[in-house]
């Protein structure tokens, strides 16, 4: 996705008449809350699959050495 500066400036200018410049700063702050808890709920579904492939590592390596 190939985005360029012109592009980016249209969004802007686009939410800047939608929501007026009073309500940006508000909807980044949620944005910015919303990407935290969606990053660390991931992180959270990672931490069960790394311990399980840890598990089956221990499993197939030799205990003796």
């Amino acid at each position: 996705m190939n985005v360029g500066w012109q592009e980016i400036l249209l969004i802007l200018l686009i939410a800047l008449l939608l929501f007026g410049a009073k309500r940006i700063p508000e909807l980044a702050r949620g944005m910015g809350k919303g990407i935290k808890e969606f990053r660390k709920g991931l992180s959270e579904i990672d931490k069960p699959l790394e311990a399980e492939k840890d598990e089956k590592k221990e499993e197939k390596s030799p205990k003796g050495e």
